[in-house]
């Protein structure tokens, strides 16, 4: 642990993208202030706003937005990505300006980016976090796989919230051969800890990811639970100023929550619907949850994901199209998540700054 009085400052900055990048740096911003260093956020959006309602005494800072956003429909969205190439590659310029400029006025002793590819420098010691070595896109997945290995390589560390064994989260996402790149398995990353309270909820729905799909699915499930004659709690999963509460019949609807109350609302529900992004599973897994999962329609990564639980027997899944409330009632015959113990040695971990 280090002198009080000359605390490393590490520069944390989770790419905008739903709200996983940024819920899955709670942790490690944690453990920083545990060994005593000062971790500074840096992101937009949504991702930046959570950060700031769970560490409002950290100094933050906006980045460069990608501005991500989903077609209406998702088997566009590949080609929707194609043609935003140019604005990522504008952006990430934009992100590389502005940590030159970061680094020339605040002393920065590390730099810890998820998935935020111009966020390094050459001067100082730079982690990538990101579970996909392996990023499926179909037919071209060798080359975005590629592409994605490159820009790693860049960095002087990769971080893989994941175990490098079996079992494992990630599967083929983050377990690959021959990657060249220092990498370190760091087990599974989640801002919870289970508690064992009473049931409140039968239901619990948390919503994230980018528009249009977020409000799509959203209106679709509001419909779909009009049916559905037990308790359930509906987070929205929209980051804004003021957390609003309101209630429909048998739901309860909040527009977001802050780790600790959706910790605690996650340990009183019975069953959870959700997207199978992997922060979510994280945190699921880590909970020892019973899921229905939704992957974001064209997104390939949680089609992956939510195939691979679905054939090992732990959560069912179906598309955004064809999800029925009906179909809750699959979860009988799966296993739930069985947590994988993960004791991450922070010290040697942050020994890298």
């Amino acid at each position: 642990m280090q002198d009080s009085q000359h605390k490393k400052r590490i520069l944390v900055a989770p790419l905008n993208w739903g709200l996983g990048h940024a819920s899955r740096c709670i942790p490690i911003i944690t453990q920083l202030i545990h060994l005593n260093f000062e971790p500074i956020i840096a992101s937009d959006g949504m991702a930046l706003e959570l950060l700031r309602k769970e560490f409002p005494n950290l100094q933050s800072f906006d980045l460069p937005s990608y501005n991500i956003t989903y077609p209406k429909k998702g088997k566009r969205l590949k080609l929707k990505l194609i043609l935003d190439v140019p604005h990522f590659l504008k952006t990430i310029y934009k992100e590389k300006h502005f940590i030159q400029n970061f680094i020339e006025n605040e002393k920065i002793n590390g730099i810890i980016s998820d998935n935020r590819f111009g966020v390094r420098h050459k001067n100082i010691p730079s982690v990538f976090i990101t579970h996909q070595l392996r990023v499926l896109s179909g037919s071209t997945t060798w080359l975005s796989s590629r592409l994605h290995q490159y820009i790693i390589s860049k960095f002087d560390e990769c971080w893989v919230p994941d175990h490098s064994g079996i079992p494992n989260l990630s599967g083929k996402l983050g377990h690959v051969e021959d990657f060249k790149t220092t990498t370190k398995y760091i087990g599974p990353l989640s801002r919870f800890k289970k508690e064992l309270l009473p049931k409140k909820y039968q239901l619990l729905v948390i919503l994230s990811g980018p528009e249009p799909q977020r409000t799509y699915l959203e209106e679709k499930l509001l419909e779909e639970l009009k049916s559905y004659e037990k308790k359930v709690l509906f987070v929205k999963g929209k980051v804004e100023i003021e957390q609003q509460l309101f209630t429909s019949g048998n739901i309860t609807i909040y527009n977001f929550m802050t780790s600790k109350t959706l910790e605690k609302a996650i340990n009183e529900s019975e069953l959870i619907l959700s997207r199978s992004g992997y922060s979510t599973i994280m945190d699921l897994a880590h909970l020892k949850k019973k899921a229905f999962f939704i992957a974001t329609p064209g997104q390939f990564e949680q089609e992956y994901l939510a195939k691979k639980l679905k054939a090992s027997g732990i959560a069912p899944s179906c598309s955004q199209s064809d999800f029925k409330i009906s179909m809750l009632k699959e979860l009988e015959k799966y296993s739930g998540f069985k947590s994988i113990e993960n004791d991450v040695d922070y010290e040697a971990l942050f020994s890298l700054f």
